[in-house]
Formats: structure tokens, C-alpha cells, sequence
């Protein structure tokens, strides 16, 4: 979905760098592969044909965070209330 945005943060010898990857037309999705020590992150379109694709060893991966895009609010969209332990 268009907003949707991972950002991978890694070690780069002594300092850290920050990639971020989104989803960035309408109908397109990131995903994340990870396996045989490479972390994948992938834009591909509805039909699932990959766009752009970033690897990072994962060894030097330090943090990965998923954001996921933004719910347009809805009018019959109940408002959201604190849970309060019971006693």
C-alpha cells in the first residue's frame, strides 16, 4: 500500500547508516525476506513483480522497523478508549 516504509538501520564500521525503503505509487507493497544470512527488502506491484530491491548482509543488520501506512479515519469509526485494570 502507498505509504507503507521500512527502514533498515546497520552498522557501517564505526558508524551507522539508515536506507528507507516505500512503497511509492498506489497498489505497490514492501516486503521483507531474510534467510542464508541476507536481509531482503523488496517494492513490488500488486502482480507481485519486484520494483526495487535492497540487500544487506544481516550481520551488519541492527535494527529492520516496518511503518505501516497510515488508516484514513472513517465516520462510523468508533473512538478508541484506555483498558483500565480491574481491581
Amino acid at each position: 500500500m502507498k505509504g507503507d516504509r521500512i527502514e533498515v538501520v546497520i552498522d557501517a564500521g564505526g558508524t551507522t547508516r539508515t536506507y528507507e525503503i516505500e512503497a511509492t505509487r498506489a497498489g505497490r507493497r514492501v516486503d521483507v525476506n531474510h534467510g542464508r544470512g541476507v536481509v531482503e527488502v523488496v517494492e513490488s506491484t500488486r502482480g507481485g513483480t519486484p520494483v526495487r530491491t535492497a540487500r544487506f548482509m544481516s550481520g551488519r543488520v541492527l535494527a529492520l522497523v516496518e511503518h505501516p501506512a497510515s488508516r484514513v479515519t472513517m465516520d462510523d469509526d468508533e473512538p478508541v478508549t484506555a483498558l483500565r485494570r480491574t481491581a
